[in-house]
Parts: C-alpha cells; structure tokens; sequence
C-alpha cells in the first residue's frame, strides 16, 4: 500500500508567498546591515575583529546566509506549528537575542562590539515582522 501527499494549491501558494517575502525581506536586510556598517566604518568604527577586517560585504552575504534560514525555519513552522505565527516569532526573538552572543564575546572594541550588535538588530527589525505578517496566527 502507498500513500500520496496531498498538497492543497492553498497551502502551496501560501509558501509561495512566504519564500517570496522571504527573498525580498533577506535581499532588504541585507542591503540593510551593510549600510548600517558602512555607516559605522565611515564614522570611524572599527569593522576589524581579532586584528582582521571584516568586509562591509561580508556583513550582506552573513545576513542572506542566516535570513534565508529564518525562511526555512518559517516555511516549516507553516505546515507543521499549530501557531505558526507566535512560534516564529518567539523562535527567532530567541535566536537574535541568541545572536548578540558572540558579538559580546568577540576579540574587539567597545563600539565595534555595539555595531555589530545593531547589524543583528536591524537585520531581525526586517526579517520578522515580514515572515511573520505571511504566517497564520
């Protein structure tokens, strides 16, 4: 005996509509977190950690990397949370705040410390409510 999955359009074009949010909220946040570093670099922070330089693209490419991960995370909560709403977004309030970890820890300056903070905050400020507006409450 077999069995198929059955996947009604409804729900096919909702995760449709969620990876595509998704894209456009990680590309936003992206550019986003890049320009908050620039920001800080053209004021004079540092962007170097344990003497090595991070590039201000590096800040883009990290933000895509871990926002198109909340669109998995988000994806998955759609079809299996009984909320997927509130389960997204505790989920990845945690994971943020999970987020500022390192950057306290990390080998580097006070303010540099505090930018990379505020890249992590301004990528979150994007990338949750625009997932979580697509998520069933």
């Amino acid at each position: 005996m077999t069995t198929t999955a059955h996947t009604s359009p409804a729900t096919v074009s909702n995760i449709g509509a969620l990876i595509g949010t998704g894209v456009v909220a990680a590309v936003t946040a992206s550019a986003a977190t890049m320009a908050v570093a620039a920001a800080g670099h053209a004021a004079g922070i540092s962007l170097d950690i344990s003497g090595a330089p991070i590039p201000v693209t590096g800040f883009g490419v990290l933000t895509a990397v871990f926002s198109l991960i909340g669109v998995v995370i988000a994806a998955v909560l759609s079809r299996f949370a009984r909320r997927p709403q509130r389960t997204f977004i505790r989920t990845t309030v945690v994971l943020t705040v999970l987020s500022l970890v390192p950057d306290v820890i990390v080998d580097a300056g006070t303010a540099t410390k505090a930018l990379l903070m505020l890249t992590h905050l301004v990528a979150a400020a994007i990338m949750i409510p625009a997932l979580a507006r697509r998520l069933a409450a």
